[in-house]
């Protein structure tokens, strides 16, 4: 249950009741289905209906917006005709939160899981983008990656506790992934990505639909940004102990055209992922360094133990060094 207040007596108001067709009085009973880094998630069943329903309430923002519920709300029913993710009910920007169906199924393995999560992505990929689409577009995706990067490592690098070896190669990837061409243009298809594609953000089910949930950070890219983000060891690593070989990416990227079957152009995808594939090795870890700073003082609203093992895993200088010789100078997936 909740019982933080005002929140409490909030959702117990007509204003909250209002919109899921429910009267003053009527009892919801909330229980924790888990919280990412800046959300916090419950469930509940509509007690006319028995739909089981998600409550989700923001605490923060990657993308530095000062409606980051409104955003997430507004690309959940852009992506509704997608049949893939939550389909939202009701957003209340003051309060911060918004309420969606809960959707089945478990996290997603790399080992048997594939080929749905191709068929996740095609799907997701292929849905026309709205032409009063409101979602951020940047002009050089890649770059736009690489400067976000370069703001959150600046919190570990100017940081009294950071280790020395650790900045060292820090220093490296950045200046060494500076050098690739973050700026050229593309004539790439241009789509609605999500950006944050782990394992735990996808729902599987074996006899039915499966599903892509945790649309907090949403853009206007190309497809090979979310491919790059999926595949990447940054991303395989953060909620499992699998790093993918080439041949398993090759035969991912094989799936997810066989999936788009011809509904958008693919030509260009397999020259565009190694650029994403690599650029996101480095947001990968220069945002476990700002998370690890951020663990490390007070104050912190949300922390999860698990996610502190990981971000300390991810800044072992061996890790660090592994991305740089094996993913950085060279090319991985030739």
């Amino acid at each position: 249950m909740i019982y933080e207040e005002p929140l409490c007596s909030y959702l117990k108001s007509e204003e909250f009741l209002r919109p899921l067709g429910l009267s003053k009085g009527a009892d919801l009973k909330f229980f924790p289905l888990g919280q990412g880094e800046y959300n916090v998630n419950y469930s509940f069943f509509h007690p006319v209906s028995g739909q089981k329903l998600v409550l989700r309430i923001n605490k923060g923002s990657q993308m530095h917006l000062e409606d980051q519920i409104g955003y997430e709300f507004m690309a959940l029913k852009y992506l509704t005709p997608s049949g893939r993710t939550p389909k939202p009910l009701f957003c209340d920007r003051e309060h911060k939160l918004l309420v969606m169906e809960w959707l089945p199924g478990t996290a997603l393995d790399y080992q048997s899981h594939m080929e749905q999560a191709a068929g996740i992505l095609a799907d997701i990929h292929s849905v026309p983008v709205p032409k009063d689409c409101k979602l951020v577009r940047p002009a050089c995706p890649a770059q736009a990656i690489y400067e976000e990067c370069r703001d959150m490592v600046k919190h570990y690098l100017e940081w009294e506790k950071a280790d020395s070896e650790v900045c060292g190669l820090l220093n490296t990837l950045m200046e060494e992934i500076g050098k690739l061409p973050l700026r050229e243009p593309s004539a790439a298809p241009i789509c609605m990505v999500n950006t944050e594609l782990n394992s735990g953000n996808f729902l599987i089910n074996p006899d039915g639909t499966s599903y892509l949930v945790d649309w907090e950070k949403p853009l206007l890219s190309e497809p090979a940004q979310d491919l790059g983000h999926f595949l990447a060891p940054t991303t395989t690593f953060w909620k499992t102990d699998v790093i993918l070989t080439p041949e398993e990416v090759r035969a991912f990227v094989k799936a997810y055209i066989k999936a788009v079957g011809g509904r958008m152009d693919c030509s260009l995808l397999a020259g565009r992922l190694p650029l994403y594939f690599t650029v996101t090795c480095l947001r990968g870890v220069t945002w476990c360094a700002m998370a690890y700073r951020e663990y490390m003082e007070p104050g912190r609203e949300l922390t999860n133990e698990d996610t502190l093992c990981k971000l300390k895993a991810y800044l072992r200088p061996e890790f660090l060094t592994n991305l740089l010789d094996n993913y950085v100078r060279k090319d991985f997936l030739t």
